[in-house]
């Protein structure tokens, strides 16, 4: 059985949604908690000491260990006050699910500058800010586990969440680079695509589908991803409704014109077919890894 004793985690916006569960699960198999929320309206608006309380009281009440933090990951401070209370507390850092966010829909010409700022605040700083507070325990001991949040709206788009989807994509610039940061140290990175029927969802998902899309069903990947049995780094899987799959990028064979001589527009427009086709796609390893090869071929080096 894959356990958690011994083990701190944080999980950001852990009061309700997505976050409870990863909260109640990483808990229910022995992790120590730091319930991260600030209470607040699906917009940001407001806020609550209820919410982490409520999960750290349900987590005490089935025997495990957890206690509360009402800081705003949008907070430089307040993300080095969480990893200070997991610190103190239990003298460790193990585990950071970042998972606390908010939703504010509008076209991007529609969007004020304060839901904007609000936005990418949580969602990208938010992160930013917390993995860049966890990370020093997590490589002193040699050991971590961290857990970004993205979306299907960074991914593939969604109509009014142009500001949300930039910073939900971001997460995997950020996992890609943090990755590459840890190598050798001990600490793993990972992003999960949740959907799930939470109070974030209301209106963006059909009924008759809502109902197999409970938050529990997400979990298990969050603390799988978090577990000592995962040792990958730099994954992306999508789950929703009990259903998960890895996404991964692909490119096209492309047209490799010769570096050294000119090249015009015209030859774009011949070659955009081949550019363009997708109908034997390679993995994508990166911008020079796809060039030595062809390079080599030119006799360019």
């Amino acid at each position: 059985m894959i356990r958690f004793d011994d083990r701190v985690a944080i999980v950001t916006g852990g009061g309700t949604g997505l976050g409870r569960e990863y909260a109640l699960l990483l808990a229910a198999r022995g992790a120590k908690v730091v319930v991260n929320d600030i209470g607040g309206a699906v917009d940001g608006q407001g806020g609550s000491a209820q919410p982490a309380a409520a999960v750290v009281e349900e987590i005490r009440a089935a025997g495990g260990q957890a206690i509360p933090n009402h800081d705003s990951v949008a907070d430089p401070a307040g993300a080095q006050r969480m990893v200070a209370a997991a610190l103190q507390t239990w003298g460790r850092l193990d585990i950071l699910v970042n998972n606390a966010g908010i939703l504010r829909e509008s076209p991007l010409e529609e969007t004020s500058l304060e839901s904007l700022e609000k936005v990418i605040g949580v969602h990208l700083m938010g992160a930013i800010y917390c993995t860049r507070a966890a990370l020093p325990a997590m490589i002193g001991q040699d050991y971590g586990r961290i857990v970004l949040t993205s979306s299907g709206s960074g991914l593939l788009g969604y109509a009014g969440h142009s500001v949300y989807g930039a910073a939900k994509t971001g997460m995997l610039g950020l996992m890609n680079c943090v990755k590459m940061d840890c190598k050798n140290k001990g600490v793993h990175i990972n992003t999960v695509v949740p959907s799930a029927d939470t109070r974030m969802s209301k209106g963006l998902v059909k009924d008759e589908i809502a109902r197999n899309m409970a938050p529990r069903l997400v979990a298990p990947i969050v603390a799988w991803f978090a577990s000592e049995r995962c040792t990958q780094s730099g994954e992306v899987v999508n789950a929703f409704g009990g259903y998960f799959f890895k996404i991964a990028f692909f490119k096209s064979p492309g047209a490799q014109f010769d570096p050294q001589a000119p090249i015009t527009l015209e030859m774009i427009d011949r070659a955009w077919p081949q550019i363009s086709d997708m109908s034997n796609v390679e993995p994508y390893r990166g911008t020079l890894a796809s060039l030595e090869p062809n390079l080599r071929k030119l006799g360019r080096i």
